[in-house]
């Protein structure tokens, strides 16, 4: 069993590094077929809207916001995921607190791959 393949939420020194907007950071652990983001937002961190040809899905691990998906705007708390069809624009604002999103990409996103800045395409 290989060692590199085990991570943990709480170890910072581990996945690509990636600043996604102000406030908003990413640690990024890609596969050959999907790929995991665990993305950290500040209180009221704004994430612009944008869009991607990759399926995602997102689950609020803690905090909350609302998630802008389509046009609609969708209050989002601690438990709740969702799933975002590729292409569709989408973006995040953070509550009061913060919050933490673990993201699920299919398949994984090419740009992701390395250490970079940005959410991808904006709508």
């Amino acid at each position: 069993m290989a060692e590199e393949n085990f991570f943990n939420l709480t170890d910072l020194s581990k996945g690509i590094q990636r600043g996604l907007a102000e406030g908003i950071t990413a640690r990024v652990f890609p596969g050959d077929q999907a790929m995991v983001s665990l993305v950290t937002l500040s209180p009221h961190a704004v994430g612009k809207i944008h869009h991607h040809p990759e399926e995602q899905w997102g689950l609020m691990l803690e905090g909350n916001g609302v998630r802008i998906q389509d046009g609609r705007e969708v209050p989002v708390k601690q438990g709740d995921f969702w799933c975002t069809p590729g292409g569709v624009p989408h973006g995040i604002q953070a509550g009061a607190e913060g919050a933490s999103i673990l993201d699920f990409f299919a398949p994984a996103r090419a740009e992701y791959r390395k250490a970079g800045h940005g959410f991808g395409q904006e709508s």
